[in-house]
């Protein structure tokens, strides 16, 4: 395979980029119990959260599962209550 060259305007890095520091590493200014105090509040953060997506997404199942029962049940519920509701009707127009 032939070498070409490098297209004329090619972009170059003209900044060092500098990683800051990992947010765990000890400095000289934070105490070891500042640390684990930090931790501990990085942890209840995401664990708030991710146990509350968890939880939502189980009451998302349960109760698209639940759905289908729920209308069977309204369905039945209804119709009684509107036979009962036509059936008094019926009884008052005859008494009348």
């Amino acid at each position: 395979m032939a070498q070409r060259p490098p297209p004329r305007f090619v972009p170059t890095l003209t900044e060092v980029v500098h990683t800051a520091p990992s947010p765990l590493a000890p400095s000289p200014s934070i105490s070891p119990d500042q640390l684990a105090q930090r931790v501990l509040q990085r942890v209840d953060l995401a664990l708030d959260r991710r146990v509350r997506e968890a939880i939502a997404t189980v009451v998302l199942e349960q109760t698209n599962a639940l759905a289908p029962l729920l209308r069977e049940r309204l369905e039945v519920v209804v119709r009684e209550v509107v036979a009962q509701a036509v059936a008094d009707e019926m009884q008052a127009r005859q008494r009348g």
